[in-house]
């Protein structure tokens, strides 16, 4: 019988050692503790004590916090981090940037211009656009408003936009075809990802003036690069602001849209970092792929897994609303929440009195890379990088950006407003 008891005896403890695998966050295994093991097998009379000893846990629950900047989805992609670089966008949030007053796609932040004039030839031009999608709300009302500035100049006589449909591959024969047709005086590029498109645009390059903008590449052969402050204050402001208005272990989820684009890894980096210096307890970090229902599933599996959530960080703020939704429906307290300039959000913010901040990444830009690339064909001087303003809505300027009439996914930073056919152009009613 004594071979029997052994067996027994062992298979008790392997149970045990699993529920206590669970019970801690993933963060203990068996294998971890194998002197546990071999001393509980070799005298069964001392086990029990052990395994009922509370304070045994307490290191495991205090490796808990921020437990979630463990996954996977956490990891910071280090080809596109730089301190240097946060610590200058941080800066660059209270600088006043130059340029006429009004018209934020005109402006820009502590300029470096430069002389195009290698690239200058006469008129009419053919304009031709790489475009990573209009795949989502934001490059939806980009798109509209970057159509509409091209209709403002009767230099650009003809236009040719080739969607990529969120593909590197595509975007990558895209570019090919356009550089290779010999059509194009001037490329502007959207990349879909950094470094996948990386090789395409300066194989460009060698052919024709380049203007990126919205995302970036990692080469400076473009005549320039046009992006708002871009992602680390964008991170930075989201997170400081959940940092400002929750207690320290706060359990806080972070949403992400997909890996591999600077300007939404940067986001992700800078408010990694708030977080940790700050003491907030990140309980998740999840990719939600830009999909409300998937997002929606996010936030009802952690309220549900951990009892309360006490705030969400956003990478982008399309699907805002849909995280607030899974709030209502699961009956829990609204969160502290940083979302975007889209009407959904703002108008939800308003009728509901969240706490919240919307950082934007302004789809004005879209403008200002039509702009750019007609000052580089004509020779004038640019700034390069061209930094644009990056402004945020906050309660105290949450009623200017609502704007009645126009629709749901409608973003406020279109700088659109004055340009001919708005609102009904852009889905909205006067």
């Amino acid at each position: 019988m004594k071979p029997l008891r052994i067996l027994f005896l062992m298979m008790a403890i392997m149970l045990m050692a699993a529920l206590v695998a669970c019970g801690g966050g993933g963060t203990t295994t068996p294998a971890e503790q194998p002197a546990a093991e071999e001393t509980t097998a070799e005298e069964p009379a001392a086990e029990e004590p052990a395994a009922e000893e509370p304070a045994a846990e307490e290191p495991a629950a205090e490796t808990s916090t921020g437990a979630g900047l463990g996954m996977e989805a956490a990891a910071v992609a280090e080809q596109f981090f730089s301190q240097e670089e946060l610590d200058n966008s941080i800066r660059l949030i209270g600088v006043t940037p130059e340029g006429p007053e009004g018209e934020p796609w005109l402006q820009a932040l502590e300029p470096n211009f430069i002389d195009t004039s290698e690239f200058a030839k006469e008129g009419p031009y053919t304009f031709c656009f790489s475009n990573a999608g209009v795949n989502n709300p934001w490059r939806v009302v980009g798109y509209n408003t970057m159509q509409h500035e091209v209709a403002l100049h009767p230099e650009i006589e003809e236009w040719i936009h080739v969607d990529a449909e969120g593909s590197d591959e595509k975007q990558i024969s895209d570019i090919q075809d356009l550089v290779a047709s010999g059509n194009c005086d001037v490329l502007i590029v959207s990349p879909n990802t950094t470094q996948a498109l990386t090789p395409a645009v300066e194989e460009a390059c060698k052919s024709l003036p380049v203007v990126v903008f919205d995302r970036g590449v990692q080469t400076d052969c473009p005549a320039t690069f046009v992006q708002p402050i871009g992602g680390y204050a964008f991170g930075y402001t989201g997170a400081t602001f959940l940092a400002d208005n929750l207690e320290p272990g706060s359990k806080v989820v972070a949403l992400r849209i997909l890996p591999g684009v600077d300007v939404l890894e940067t986001r992700w980096a800078a408010a990694k970092q708030v977080f940790e210096e700050r003491g907030i307890d990140v309980v998740e970090v999840a990719f939600g792929d830009g999909n409300n229902d998937k997002v929606k599933t996010i936030i009802t599996d952690a309220i549900q897994k951990h009892g309360q959530i006490d705030g969400v960080w956003m990478d982008a703020g399309a699907t805002a609303v849909a995280a607030i939704e899974a709030f209502e429906d699961a009956g829990a307290p609204y969160p502290v929440i940083n979302g975007e300039d889209q009407q959904d959000f703002l108008v939800k913010w308003q009728e509901e009195g969240l706490t919240a901040i919307a950082p934007t990444f302004p789809t004005f830009q879209w403008r200002t890379a039509v702009i750019a690339a007609l000052k580089v064909l004509q020779g004038e001087e640019v700034a390069k990088p061209w930094r644009l303003p990056q402004p945020t809505v906050t309660q105290e300027n949450l009623d200017q950006y609502v704007q009645p009439g126009m629709p749901p996914l409608h973003y406020a930073m279109c700088g659109c407003e004055n340009m001919p056919g708005f609102p009904e152009d852009w889905g909205g009613t006067q």
